[in-house]
């Protein structure tokens, strides 16, 4: 399945999120040229089973974890490895 340029970008930038950093939904939205599409980055990375693009990195607005695709609780634990802090 193709990607479109937006989702591309999104993973783009999701893959150059350094390790122990975190951006949010709307960071990324805005970064790939749509500052009102951060349902859709979620949507978008919500499908990514790419390893090699660290989607538990993007977070909510307000400092909790949000979804992931692999459960709240991996994201958690993956970000709290990292040294990030977050909200639950």
């Amino acid at each position: 399945m193709a990607k479109n340029s937006f989702e591309q970008a999104v993973l783009v930038i999701v893959k150059e999120i350094p390790k122990g950093k975190v951006l949010t939904y709307k960071q990324v939205a805005k970064l790939a040229g749509r500052p009102r599409a951060y349902r859709a980055v979620g949507n978008i990375l919500n499908k990514n089973y790419d390893p090699k693009i660290p989607c538990h990195r993007v977070i909510r607005s307000d400092g909790r974890v949000g979804g992931y695709n692999r459960g709240r609780k991996m994201k958690a634990l993956k970000l709290k490895k990292e040294g990030v802090k977050f909200k639950m």
